[in-house]
């Protein structure tokens, strides 16, 4: 005689456990994807966030208004790793004679006469473990703005860009839509002749013999 099992579970047991563990996919999916919003956020990146420094610096003033070339203040941007952070010196520069009274320039003046440096706050900041030279990318024909964005226009300074991995080797691995003339590295809202970016980028690839490495040492050494 055939022995009769009795159900332990309802039927509706199995639809439960279906939704349970296709619910907690879900769970897992989006926390996932909550992390990976976190990770792009300026909260994680700080780009678009104004940094308030020792003295109100305003690339605005200098390098829109006055039309200050980079290169002034950042003397080795073309010959060396690092753009450089001014000396005291050059502020004086003029501030010997422009408003060379005004309280908002004492830590500058005091600097100066105690040949202690101003505590700057960096700006764009990339983690010890990466690499990046900025006299090669100038070489290249890779502007001031394209990694800086129109640093003419701000007050406060912030970081434009994430600065993550994602955007360097979206760069690297589209050149053509960045680069631009040499004479034009410096020139803030400079547009492509034509407005056809894509053309005259493959052109400059072959003239200046643009080869951008993706491979993991070229920027983590």
């Amino acid at each position: 005689m055939r022995r009769v099992v009795p159900q332990v579970f309802h039927r509706s047991t199995n639809t439960i456990a279906r939704v349970s563990i296709f619910g907690a996919l879900i769970v897992v999916g989006a926390g996932f994807f909550a992390l990976d919003l976190l990770n792009r956020s300026p909260y994680v990146t700080q780009a678009g966030i104004a940094h308030e420094q020792p003295v109100p610096f305003s690339h605005r003033h200098h390098a829109g208004e006055l039309g200050i070339d980079c290169r002034y203040c950042h003397t080795t941007v073309e010959t060396t790793g690092k753009a450089g952070i001014p000396p005291t010196q050059t502020c004086m520069n003029c501030h010997k004679q422009i408003w060379s009274d005004s309280p908002t320039l004492e830590p500058v003046r005091a600097s100066f006469r105690t040949d202690v440096s101003i505590p700057w706050i960096k700006v764009h900041d990339l983690p010890d473990f990466v690499y990046f030279n900025h006299s090669v990318h100038v070489a290249k024909g890779v502007g001031c703005e394209t990694c800086h964005g129109r640093i003419d226009q701000m007050n406060l300074t912030w970081q434009q860009n994430s600065l993550q991995m994602e955007w360097c080797l979206d760069c690297h691995r589209n050149p053509e839509r960045y680069v631009r003339p040499k004479e034009e590295v410096f020139t803030m809202g400079w547009q492509p002749p034509g407005g056809d970016q894509l053309a005259l980028g493959r052109e400059l690839l072959k003239a200046n013999d643009v080869h951008p490495r993706t491979d993991c040492n070229t920027c983590h050494r």
